[in-house]
């Protein structure tokens, strides 16, 4: 009995020390004061990328940037050569989360299985500084990681998003349901006072409910987002949500015959959605009235892609990150995937991209994520590197999906007058990177640093820590 209480114990000890010690064995360099020379500087302001910069950071702000040759180097810096490398803000990605879906069995049922020790160091070590937490599964896990990050803990900054607000006939037995707007109330009064900084509307909510949540948020001065079903963009805006997950592709209200509170057919649904024309009248009077409420638009291309068979890339380095059984069961799962017929195809990856170019044309805010969950490939930060690829591909610059994802989420969030851009006097959370995203997305996988209030990370240290443990913690 002795030996196994001893075991109980060791393993509670070690599992703690595992997410709470301290991040001194991940940071590079912890100067007070730091100078980044001769570095390519994409500034998150959507600009073109400034070469042979010099950027100064001290105890945690940055107080210079400008041409190398002309911005002087404080004595005692900390001097990081970096030519041929480039830096970007740190990215704030805004459908994220701490949980990963584990597949017990083949044709068993999804399980969200948290993951405090590898998603937060996967998260940094991809150059994601800041993150909201787009649903909750294990709320206290994520409100007591949240402030363990804000004590040094390796992670990004933390909004905590409430457990999700779904309604009846749920298909996820983890979530919570709301039957009334009464309940949806007290759930968002609860949840404020417990410490949380967003919430979620989910799929199955009703009408009433979703009002008494917004409304609610909303006294208590917080945000509300929502990946609806039940509820179409238009009225959802209407009522005033803030922001709308995943893009017109979830979007309802335009399938045939749906009744009022009640989620449709994913298949009718998916398939009103590729007969939609993003040029025609219907998706811009919905675009207009997307801008005219200020509600914003979360893209997720990351997680769409997964679905379709042939992509995205196999990468090692995500399957060395998986558990075995993770591995495994995302690999059959892929295998499974390219043998169904309505599996997604990439026509409708394209349509929500075009959607996305539109709705940015039009005056709207597009913020970004990668919602790491589906069929198990969408990794946390490896999924926010692989969104932002997608957002090249759908036809933004590389300056303007860096933008997408730092300054409009850091402008969504309530702090882009401290993150999200590289400039005098905001805090220093920065990318650094071997290449020039700016030519090539996909050297944004080239992370070398990540610098942290002024802290510099070494990302490959971060994902050695990790290796194997996705899906199990």
């Amino acid at each position: 009995m002795k030996t196994f209480v001893f075991f109980l114990f060791s393993i509670l000890l070690n599992g703690q020390s595992q997410t709470t010690r301290g991040p001194g064995q991940f940071i590079r360099f912890n100067d007070p004061v730091i100078a980044l020379v001769h570095v390519r500087v994409i500034d998150g302001t959507g600009s073109p990328a400034h070469p042979n910069q010099t950027v100064i950071v001290d105890h945690g702000t940055i107080t210079a940037v400008g041409n190398a040759s002309s911005t002087p180097i404080p004595d005692g810096a900390r001097r990081l050569e970096l030519n041929g490398n480039s830096v970007y803000p740190g990215l704030v990605g805004v459908h994220e989360h701490l949980f990963y879906p584990v597949f017990p069995t083949p044709n068993g049922p999804m399980i969200l299985s948290e993951q405090p020790f590898s998603a937060p160091r996967l998260y940094l070590a991809s150059g994601v500084t800041t993150i909201r937490t787009a649903g909750a599964i294990e709320p206290y896990a994520d409100i007591n990681l949240k402030q363990l990050t804000e004590k040094g803990a390796p992670g990004p900054a933390i909004d905590a998003t409430a457990p999700y607000i779904q309604g009846p006939r749920s298909y996820f037995f983890q979530m919570p349901v709301i039957h009334s707007a009464e309940e949806a109330r007290r759930f968002v009064d609860y949840w404020a006072s417990a410490g949380a900084t967003s919430f979620k509307a989910y799929t199955n909510i009703s009408h009433d409910s979703l009002a008494a949540a917004i409304e609610a948020a909303h006294q208590h001065g917080l945000k509300i987002t929502g990946h609806l079903c039940s509820v179409g963009f238009t009225e959802a805006a209407e009522m005033g949500i803030d922001n709308l997950e995943h893009g017109l592709i979830v979007d309802t209200e335009f399938t045939p015959g749906k009744q009022h509170d009640v989620c449709p057919n994913p298949m009718q649904t998916m398939a009103a959605f590729k007969k939609l024309d993003v040029k025609g009248p219907e998706v811009q009077q919905l675009i207009h009235v997307l801008v005219q409420h200020k509600v914003a638009i979360t893209s997720t291309l990351a997680v769409l892609e997964s679905s379709i068979p042939g992509r995205p890339p196999l990468e090692q380095r995500m399957l060395d990150a998986m558990s075995p059984q993770a591995a495994v069961s995302y690999l059959a799962f892929k295998e499974r995937m390219a043998n169904y017929p309505e599996a997604r195809d990439s026509s409708s990856l394209d349509k929500e991209m075009a959607f996305e170019r539109e709705f940015v044309r039009a005056g709207g805010l597009l913020l970004a994520g990668c919602d790491p969950t589906n069929i198990g490939g969408t990794l946390a930060g490896f999924g926010d590197q692989r969104n932002l690829e997608l957002l090249v591909e759908a036809g933004f610059k590389p300056e303007e999906a860096i933008k997408i994802y730092s300054y409009n989420g850091a402008l969504y969030l309530g702090r882009a007058d401290r993150i999200g851009t590289i400039a005098t006097g905001r805090q220093a959370d920065l990318v650094v990177v071997e290449g020039d995203p700016s030519a090539h997305i996909s050297d944004v996988e080239k992370v070398k640093y990540v610098v942290k209030k002024g802290l510099v990370y070494d990302s490959e240290d971060l994902i050695r820590s990790v290796r194997g443990m996705v899906g199990i913690q």
